[in-house]
């Protein structure tokens, strides 16, 4: 991926994105390094959309909060982050800290990041180390090739599922559970 050279903060990085050469790509912001994001693919996508529609339905049956797709994030505790999950839950305590239309000033209560065919699993595993390490509760990395997810929390605590085992929200989305079977039969 390409990426700039100069290390910039979360408002410089507003800045640049306004700029023509970056408007039509979509970026995150890592460490201060502007990180450009290539656009997903179709299967990609229809992970995102369903797991967001898993997220969103459960999030307003139990009213428990707020979920998205693809939207940026700003880390409370970095201010050279600015992370976008492919889908992401927000508890109504951290989402009513939301003001307006820009990035989320906190990061998601969930982070969902799924596996493109270019992306490494080392990759995906220090991804969800940034994400823990910058506020998030919870990390599913979904891998569609392999019908697996792993799934990592705050305590440092990682495990792997399969398409016989249930995705389940611990104290992030209480009661939530989805058989992955489901999940991954498209």
């Amino acid at each position: 991926m390409p990426v700039l050279e100069r290390l910039i903060d979360a408002d410089a990085f507003l800045e640049m994105q306004l700029l023509p050469e970056y408007r039509d790509n979509e970026y995150e912001l890592i460490n201060g390094v502007m990180v450009e994001m290539p656009p997903p693919g179709f299967v990609h996508g229809e992970y995102a959309g369903k797991l967001f529609h898993y997220l969103w339905q459960y999030a307003r049956k139990y009213d428990l909060g707020r979920a998205s797709v693809e939207a940026g994030f700003r880390s409370a505790r970095d201010p050279h982050i600015v992370l976008r999950p492919d889908a992401a839950f927000l508890t109504h305590a951290r989402a009513q800290l939301i003001r307006g239309r820009g990035l989320s000033p906190v990061m998601p209560d969930l982070a969902v990041e799924i596996a493109s065919p270019s992306d490494t699993l080392s990759a995906m595993r220090e991804k969800a180390g940034l994400y823990l390490r910058n506020g998030m509760r919870l990390v599913w990395l979904v891998f569609p090739d392999d019908e697996r997810v792993e799934v990592h929390n705050s305590s440092g605590e990682s495990q792997s599922l399969g398409t016989s085992d249930a995705l389940t929200g611990g104290d992030v989305l209480p009661g939530f559970r989805l058989e992955l079977g489901k999940l991954f039969s498209l």
